[in-house]
């Protein structure tokens, strides 16, 4: 097993590893993955362009069509999409959205086995909304209704058994604009209890005096997933596992990893330095993430969890090869 896990990762090939080990990416389409996962001839004069700003910065990138996502999956066994926390899929006159359209694309290529983990829209999960440089309160924070009608509903007709997991992304709140635990607590707990009943749901929490007991205690009364991050101001993925009493929480044995930007990292630093996403950037990798993420994976199968790793190429330059030193991590550590 050891020999085949490192030979499929040595060919960026993640698919098989364990039966309840996945690795996947944060997005997939980046034109600096050809000649890893992507074949340059099946896109040739198909690549759009896209300018993202990022702080005060713009970048141009190439972008596959999607259906590549059918390449992809030759490759690796789980996709987060996350183009859908930016917009419901449905508008408020039950009108399909761009992002509806654009998930309705992707379902058409998904080959039957794939396992997609969605964002949920930041219209229902964010308690507060940016607009330019400010932060407004959002009136639709943590609404059921919402959730089931524009969201939820069009997700789950659109992706069946292929929608594996929903990530419910709580923002970083600042000081001045924290919720206390209690408070946060006590609206998940309304939200869940008047939500469809799913075993897939996860909170992923980047405020860190949200990792609390009251939090924890909703989360296992609703069988909802606490989503560990590694991402810019939270602690490292032990810490924040450790303070939910190391226990798994969702329903449905499934726990998420999210490798997102380097601890102490801006992500407009982390995204100007990981641009245009095809090689490792050295200085960016986090050698404790590795070995953590393996804590976390060999504690997970001895709890008869499937542990899913979805990783961001900001975490380190380019998520392929960081999939790729993650598996031999796991051989190294026995995990595998």
């Amino acid at each position: 097993m050891h020999a085949e896990a490192t030979k499929a990762a040595c060919d960026f090939v993640f698919r098989d590893l364990h039966p309840r080990v996945l690795v996947g990416t944060a997005s997939d389409r980046y034109s600096g993955w050809i000649g890893q996962i992507y074949t340059a001839s099946r896109y040739e004069n198909r690549m759009g362009q896209r300018v993202q700003k990022v702080g005060s910065r713009s970048f141009t990138s190439l972008v596959l069509p999607v259906d590549s996502v059918q390449e992809y999956f030759e490759h690796f066994p789980a996709l987060e999409l996350d183009f859908t926390f930016y917009s419901l899929l449905l508008s408020p006159d039950g009108e399909p959205t761009d992002s509806y359209r654009t998930l309705e694309r992707y379902a058409e290529h998904l080959p039957p086995d794939a396992r997609v983990l969605l964002k949920v829209p930041q219209k229902v999960c964010a308690w507060r909304l940016w607009t330019g440089a400010q932060a407004l309160s959002n009136p639709s924070f943590l609404d059921p209704d919402l959730f089931r009608e524009a969201f939820y509903q069009p997700a789950v007709h659109l992706l069946g058994d292929r929608l594996a997991a929903l990530i419910f992304e709580q923002e970083y709140h600042r000081k001045g604009d924290r919720l206390h635990p209690d408070d946060l607590a006590a609206r998940l707990a309304t939200f869940f209890d008047a939500a469809p009943k799913d075993a897939r749901y996860h909170v992923e929490m980047r405020t860190p005096s949200y990792l609390s007991p009251p939090v924890f205690r909703v989360l296992a009364q609703y069988g909802v997933g606490q989503v560990l991050s590694h991402w810019t101001w939270l602690p490292s993925l032990r810490q924040q596992w450790q303070r939910s009493g190391q226990r798994f929480f969702n329903a449905s044995r499934w726990v998420v990893l999210r490798w997102l930007t380097p601890r102490g990292m801006r992500y407009e630093e982390a995204y100007a330095r990981a641009h245009p996403f095809d090689r490792l950037v050295e200085d960016m990798i986090q050698p404790s993430l590795f070995q953590e993420t393996a804590e976390v994976v060999a504690r997970g199968l001895k709890a008869d969890q499937t542990v899913c790793i979805i990783i961001n190429n900001r975490a380190g330059g380019n998520a392929p090869l960081l999939a790729r030193l993650l598996v031999m991590t796991l051989v190294e550590r026995s995990v595998l």
